[in-house]
């Protein structure tokens, strides 16, 4: 059985609600990624959200924020999702497909250990799959 371990990318990166969001970008460059889960004030191992690249760029920027003054807490709205490590992938594909979702940090014992993202699904499944999971996400609600 393949697992959401299997397919993860590891060393995901905390970032704290209060930290700026240029500070977020500057470490989705230097860490090469899209996402950043965020972690509650005071508590790095609880998840508050999840922030994007794209979520920066369009609620801050060109809504006029200063991204140097508005948070990484104040970015995230809804309830943020993860799966289990041990969970298999069908699991992992209803969790992101029913959240229409492109990215989901995996944790084991609590602890963050790795993110799925758009292009683990790519390299790890079928196109069958992949395809699946496309059609159910980017399909207009």
């Amino acid at each position: 059985m393949t697992t959401a371990r299997d397919i993860m990318h590891t060393g995901a990166q905390w970032i704290p609600a209060h930290e700026t969001l240029d500070r977020a970008a500057q470490m989705m460059r230097d860490h090469g990624v899209g996402a950043l889960p965020v972690s509650a004030e005071g508590e790095q191992d609880k998840m508050v959200g999840i922030i994007t690249d794209r979520d920066i760029v369009i609620k801050c920027v060109a809504s006029g924020h200063d991204p140097s003054r508005m948070t990484a807490g104040e970015l995230c709205d809804g309830t943020p999702r993860w799966i289990e490590s041990t969970a298999d992938v069908d699991a992992v594909l209803e969790e992101m497909q029913s959240h229409r979702i492109r990215r989901l940090p995996v944790v084991e014992d609590k602890k963050l250990i790795g993110m799925i993202s758009e292009a683990d699904l790519a390299l790890h499944l079928s196109d069958e799959q992949v395809a699946g999971w496309a059609e159910k996400v980017y399909a207009r609600a």
